[in-house]
């Protein structure tokens, strides 16, 4: 009994290393060793992708333009909000956020190596009048999210991006 324990044990091990597993928040390779990231003045995005690419990648952040390979140039950072859905009564029921990000990556000489390029990622917001205060909390925290989407996405095109 024991022996046939050990032997499944050994094969579900096999089978799982052998699966191509990996755990995310490995290690992106992109295509520069220094990059500088310059963002709107006041808006956290530009905190947000220098912190997830220097945890994330192989590249370092530069606090000077001059000592990178690369430059990122967050262009804009907007959040929308439209209204989605509407009861019988004319109350809404249900919200769109947007979260709309443009950006584009120079060498260092100023040359575009990729063009503006807008990310958009929206999610919906049911409404109640009766929990507005909760509603207020949820909103904010899915902004956050999209934000947090959209700096995935950043470096995610980055690291797609072949040199010449």
């Amino acid at each position: 009994m024991k022996l046939i324990r050990a032997f499944l044990a050994i094969s579900l091990i096999l089978a799982v290393s052998a699966c191509g597993f990996h755990l995310r928040g490995q290690i992106t390779s992109l295509p520069f060793t220094s990059i500088h990231v310059i963002a709107p003045p006041g808006h956290p995005i530009g905190i947000d992708v220098e912190r997830a690419i220097r945890v994330n990648t192989n590249a370092k952040v530069t606090k000077k333009p001059e000592k990178a390979q690369a430059i990122l140039q967050i262009l804009s950072a907007v959040n929308e909000k439209k209204i989605l859905s509407l009861s019988i009564g004319g109350r809404v029921r249900e919200f769109q956020l947007g979260y709309r990000v443009s950006a584009r990556l120079l060498d260092s000489q100023g040359t575009e190596i990729a063009p503006v390029e807008g990310i958009n990622v929206t999610r919906v917001l049911p409404f109640l009048d009766e929990q507005v205060l909760a509603k207020a909390a949820e909103e904010e925290m899915l902004y956050k999210d999209m934000q947090a989407d959209a700096v995935q996405q950043i470096i995610r095109r980055i690291a797609a991006i072949k040199p010449q």
